[in-house]
């Protein structure tokens, strides 16, 4: 019984070798099973998102421009 030896873990470094290697093996994993999108959805999707931006800025412009001239008609009545 003196004899059985406790296996040593190894080193430091070498389970933090194969603990980065691991993580960058699963992001290669994970990378191949991304479907990446068309240039033509690409380009669809930037002009809705540059479409969706104007709008809600013509929105904000207006709603400014409405609250201007109402604070001033009514500093004018005051």
């Amino acid at each position: 019984m003196a004899n059985d030896k406790k296996e040593k873990k190894p080193n430091f470094f070498k389970r933090a070798g194969k603990a980065i290697a691991g993580f960058f093996k699963g992001i290669v994993s994970e990378i191949k099973k991304v479907t990446w999108p068309t240039k033509k959805q690409v380009v669809s999707n930037t002009l809705s998102v540059l479409a969706f931006c104007l709008v809600v800025g013509v929105i904000i412009w207006l709603s400014d421009f409405g609250l201007d001239a109402l604070m001033s008609l009514i500093s004018r009545l005051s």
